[in-house]
């Protein structure tokens, strides 16, 4: 990993130097557009309106319009904004970790320390361990001001950028607002169905199919050309039950019967059963 900001977390008088790492990485198929006549690719090209002339990314600055005068801002006056010359990650205040609601969490960062000596960075993380505490905390970042939720992960301190909060909306939907009633044997038979889906969150369980089937049909494509036979490639589809309109009651029964049974005839929660799905398409290509 290649660190991407320098700077110090900073919470009172104490200073903690540390790198900052970007902790996900996107998986997906890398996909192109090309013209579907001749396969040609597309390409998007950055032309000034004024001159006509295709502009290189380097001599392209940003501009803000209020319709009737433009300003135009450079990288020199980006960086000349204080926020933005800071280099401190500002501890704001320390929060019950429960009291961060996870629709406001953006984008996760990994800290390292960046001194000869641990011990500081060491200290931060046990405490927050050790009170459940999340640290807030504010710092300028690719010419923003974040707002993030400084938090343990295992050994490691990490960040999570957060949403502001004019940036979440309220959800209010009419439907919502209407009175329904929901009788002891439903909500009997809801719980059971839950308890029949009930296991422990492991990630490594779960693949992304989408993806999976993507790349085997990319492989199929490039072994058998444009006359690729998707179902000799993934398998016939099986039919689903429809047509039949069943009352709640009746659909949750026959849900926590059909789990039940997947659970017992493969011996593994339903969910380690399903995520094999794609990988024994894969295997058949």
């Amino acid at each position: 990993m290649r660190a991407i900001w320098k700077g110090a977390v900073a919470f009172g008088l104490v200073n903690v130097p540390v790198k900052l790492y970007s902790a996900t990485e996107d998986h997906d198929v890398s996909l192109h557009q090309v013209h579907d006549k001749d396969g040609g690719r597309i390409r998007y090209q950055r032309r000034c309106e004024v001159c006509g002339k295709t502009v290189d990314y380097q001599n392209i600055d940003k501009a803000y319009d209020d319709g009737e005068h433009t300003v135009v801002i450079t990288d020199e006056d980006f960086k000349s904004l204080p926020v933005e010359k800071s280099r401190e990650i500002e501890v704001v205040e320390f929060v019950p970790s429960d009291q961060i609601d996870p629709i406001m969490f953006d984008r996760s960062y990994y800290l390292e320390p960046d001194s000869k000596s641990s011990k500081a960075y060491v200290l931060l993380r046990k405490t927050l361990e050790e009170t459940d505490r999340t640290a807030v905390v504010q710092f300028a970042l690719r010419q923003k001001t974040r707002l993030a939720a400084l938090r343990v992960r295992g050994k490691v301190l990490m960040l999570q950028t957060l949403l502001w909060e004019d940036e979440v909306r309220e959800a209010s939907f009419p439907s919502l607002e209407e009175t329904v009633r929901i009788s002891a044997k439903e909500k009997e038979m809801s719980a059971a169905l839950v308890d029949s889906f009930s296991s422990d969150f492991t990630p490594a369980d779960y693949t992304d199919e989408y993806q999976e089937q993507l790349r085997t049909l990319i492989e199929a494509k490039l072994e058998q050309g444009e006359a690729v036979d998707t179902e000799k490639t993934f398998g016939a589809e099986e039919e689903e039950e429809g047509g039949k309109v069943l009352d709640l009651m009746e659909a949750l029964r026959r849900s926590v019967e059909k789990n039940r049974e997947a659970k017992s005839s493969a011996g593994s929660p339903a969910k380690k059963k399903s995520g094999s799905k794609s990988s024994k398409a894969s295997k058949g290509a």
